[in-house]
């Protein structure tokens, strides 16, 4: 399950930075990279970090 949030999170990043980059569709681009990096800090808050 922990492993499952980190591709969420990382995949969120992936696609925020294709979209400012590629297309520009305003705000929903801004939102994906806050519930990124969210994810991203609740993972390593939990004391769980990055890898496995």
């Amino acid at each position: 399950m922990s492993n499952l949030l980190y591709l969420i999170a990382v995949l969120l990043v992936i696609f925020w930075a294709l979209g400012f980059l590629v297309y520009n569709t305003g705000g929903i681009i801004h939102i994906l990279l806050v519930i990124a990096v969210i994810a991203i800090l609740l993972r390593i808050i939990s004391g769980k970090g990055i890898t496995k």
